[in-house]
């Protein structure tokens, strides 16, 4: 992820946690999830509401997901996954290295998503909700901070219906794999893309975008004084053998396009997906990997 150039000393996580309420912070990996009640898998536990059986009305979806520390002292990637009524969801929040807040900041947002998701009780509200959940968690992490410096980035994903709905915002990635290729989804908010702006503008050189040391900061992310909103994009129809990925920026700054493509052509379960993109981020071995997770989604078979 795009480092800030801040160092303060940690020391909010308790608070935070006083706020994940229905979630469980256990970092274990977890294989399948059932479409029974609706249930949250968050950080590797899960967590399942207690109501009466129902079918989400987007079909079963299947969900793998993995991840490592890599280099990093501290896991400051925080994931989850939920099924309710109205379809399958999934997050992810990298929070920003070099930060000591990070984990308490991705643990927030997560947390905050995954509670207001819980909330949503029809298709036409997806679109509502990433943004309510964008601006509360936002809201929580500058509190939490108090005038340090902190924040995350942030991909969500919901399945509905044989929908894509997304929203994003940071350096976190969703990805759709269809027929081979990856399809673009969302954008990065990071210097880079302001760079790229002014170069087809014809402002500067693509030499001198290349070469500015500040391209891979960010420019939104939660727990920013200045965030007014997250990117929320339109529905992606969605067919039969397509894969749907959320990672943090560990896994596509380790890996090049082919070598995510070679491990999804092997059509594995996602959960052996999941883990083999991390094992290959792992195999690496590079000296300064960051933290790295991945959820993949896709229609059950």
């Amino acid at each position: 992820m795009g480092d800030l150039n801040f160092w303060q000393s940690y020391g909010v996580l308790g608070a935070a946690l006083a706020l994940v309420g229905l979630l469980v912070l256990i970092r274990q990996k977890v294989a399948g999830v059932a479409a029974a009640a609706p249930r949250t898998r968050t950080g590797g536990a899960v967590v399942a509401e207690a109501t009466p059986e129902w079918e989400p009305v987007s079909g079963k979806i299947a969900v793998g997901n993995a991840q490592t520390i890599g280099r990093r002292q501290e896991q400051d990637d925080y994931f989850a996954s939920s099924i309710t009524r109205v379809g399958t969801m999934a997050v992810i929040a990298d929070g920003i290295s070099g930060v000591a807040h990070g984990r308490m900041s991705s643990t927030l947002a997560v947390t905050m998503f995954s509670r207001e998701y819980l909330k949503v009780t029809g298709q036409d509200e997806i679109p509502g909700f990433f943004q309510k959940a964008a601006v509360l968690s936002n809201r929580a992490i500058l509190e939490q901070l108090g005038g340090a410096i902190g924040g995350t980035t942030l991909v969500a994903a919901v399945i509905s219906e044989g929908r894509l709905h997304w929203a994003a915002v940071g350096d976190s990635l969703l990805l759709l794999f269809r027929d081979g290729e990856f399809l673009p989804v969302n954008s990065k908010d990071t210097l880079e893309q302001v760079l790229e702006a002014r170069v087809l503008a014809g402002e500067i050189t693509r030499e001198e975008a290349k070469a500015n040391p500040m391209r891979g900061h960010l420019t939104n992310y939660l727990g920013y004084g200045g965030f007014k909103s997250m990117e929320v994009g339109e529905p992606v129809p969605l067919e039969p053998d397509d894969i749907v990925i959320l990672c943090s920026d560990g896994v596509c700054d380790a890996l090049t396009e082919v070598e995510l493509e070679q491990i999804l052509l092997q059509r594995m379960p996602p959960q052996e997906t999941a883990e083999e993109i991390i094992a290959s981020v792992e195999r690496k071995g590079y000296k300064h990997q960051d933290n790295a997770t991945v959820i993949i989604l896709e229609q059950a078979r």
